[in-house]
């Protein structure tokens, strides 16, 4: 048998039996998976049992099986020694909460030598589908997701071009998972195994910037005491994320552009070609083609870079996605202990409708956060959203703000004082306004001293 190969067995030590198992049970992630031993024990409990029961590792491992999982009707999921094999029996489960779980159970025993009872595996999987961790009707792919048709189109190209050695852009508004998304098809890769580095570009000084991508030598500026190696040469044989690559500055664009052609560069310092063979992935929220089009990005580089692009709506046009993104972070804070989340009202759930969502997935991950540590009890009612959502929908959406070309005024200093001005305090609407990402916004502020 395969199975029993000394490849795999090999193979099996190398990784560790106790990480297969753990990725192997974190597939089925819309049911639970546990091992108990002779005793109906639980030796392992999953990703998947936690989210559906609300019942921590910590707290169900070393537990007997009946205790954990509350079962009804004398349907004891863990009573196996008589049963051999189940498949699909229905059986009721009692959350901790205390609302009951209609689940079909499929599970195998395990006898020794002696023929004696030894233990088991078992798989619960719900029968009404809202009452699951998940609902099965939305997709999870690498932990995104979704059941909008724009992100599965998004999924289904990432699936595509993951065999490739395509250079891939990323485009979407802050907060919708660009690194995510990155991180996804990497691990679709033939690269997987290997590493998967990541750096925003618009978070260092051009000079920064240029020695963490590209490493530098000893001597070569005044604190390099000794050789560095840059991003590009510790991601060799893998994926290199390059987060807001709008905001690379243009001498920089020349040396990543010898990169993606020639396969080499030559560190801060140096005079010695490095050659690396490394896959790129590029984001950004703004348009490379208008950037090229007004001098602030290279035209054959943005060639190099948009071999295949993808396009990720924001959340304000998914709003399918929010009730399956707001129920994953309600079970995966659930787990915490500090409160249980039940239920949604339905006023509540009004309004993270009708929310225009300028933060995107991100800002609903907060807003869950904020609703967790304010309050309290199995209802999340509007007094857990965060003030903005109590107020008139009016005053909720971002006043329209007239981007400016960035080539008026001449000045960059008026142009951030303008911002400043147009944005009210706001900086997310100021950088909009001065056409910048937020990152850069804030640096050439510090810069200017406004």
């Amino acid at each position: 048998m395969a199975f029993s190969s000394p490849v795999f067995q090999r193979w099996l030590t190398q990784i560790g039996a106790d990480h297969v198992l753990e990725v192997m049970t974190d597939l089925f992630e819309s049911g639970a998976v546990f091992i108990v031993d002779a005793n109906s024990d639980i030796l392992f409990w999953s990703k998947g049992a936690e989210q559906l029961f609300g019942l921590s590792a910590a707290g169900a491992v070393g537990k007997p099986c009946n205790t954990a999982l509350n079962c009804d009707n004398g349907n004891d999921p863990c009573n196996l020694a008589q049963l051999g094999i189940v498949k699909a029996q229905a059986v009721r489960i009692r959350r901790p909460d205390g609302t009951a779980l209609e689940c079909y159970r499929t599970a195998k025993a395990f006898y020794d030598n002696a023929g004696n009872f030894a233990g088991a595996i078992e798989y619960l999987q719900p029968q009404n589908p809202e009452a699951g961790a998940l609902p099965p009707a939305g997709e999870s792919f690498h932990g995104i997701l979704t059941r909008d048709p724009k992100m599965q189109e998004a999924i289904q190209i990432i699936r595509n071009v993951a065999a490739t050695e395509a250079t891939v852009l990323i485009r979407g508004e802050s907060g919708t998972g660009k690194e995510m998304v990155a991180h996804a098809l990497h691990l679709e890769s033939p690269r997987h195994y290997q590493p998967f580095l990541a750096i925003n570009c618009a978070a260092l000084t051009p000079s920064l910037l240029e020695s963490e991508l590209f490493g530098h030598v000893k001597g070569a500026f005044t604190g390099a005491v000794r050789n560095h190696a840059g991003l590009f040469q510790r991601a060799n044989g893998g994926t290199l994320f390059l987060d807001e690559i709008a905001e690379l500055p243009l001498e920089l664009q020349a040396k990543l552009l010898r990169v993606l052609q020639e396969r080499n560069f030559i560190p801060v310092g140096g005079d010695r070609p490095v050659s690396v063979d490394v896959r790129i992935i590029a984001a950004t929220h703004r348009s490379l083609r208008e950037e090229a089009k007004a001098g602030r990005f290279r035209e054959d580089l943005m060639y190099r870079l948009r071999v295949v692009p993808i396009f990720l709506p924001p959340l304000r046009e998914r709003r399918q996605d929010i009730g399956l993104l707001l129920q994953h972070l309600i079970n995966r804070h659930n787990l915490q202990g500090h409160r249980y989340v039940d239920r949604i009202a339905p006023e509540a759930m009004r309004l993270l409708l009708d929310y225009p969502w300028p933060g995107n997935v991100r800002e609903l991950n907060n807003v869950v956060e904020y609703a967790y540590a304010v309050g309290r009890g199995g209802e999340l009612g509007i007094a857990d959203l965060p003030p903005e959502f109590r107020e008139p929908v009016r005053s909720r959406l971002p006043p329209p703000v007239a981007r400016l070309s960035r080539a008026q005024p001449a000045d960059e200093a008026e142009l951030i004082r303008q911002a400043l001005q147009a944005g009210a305090g706001n900086l997310e609407q100021a950088a909009q306004y001065a056409g910048m990402s937020r990152a850069t916004f804030w640096r050439k502020r510090k810069k200017h001293g406004l």
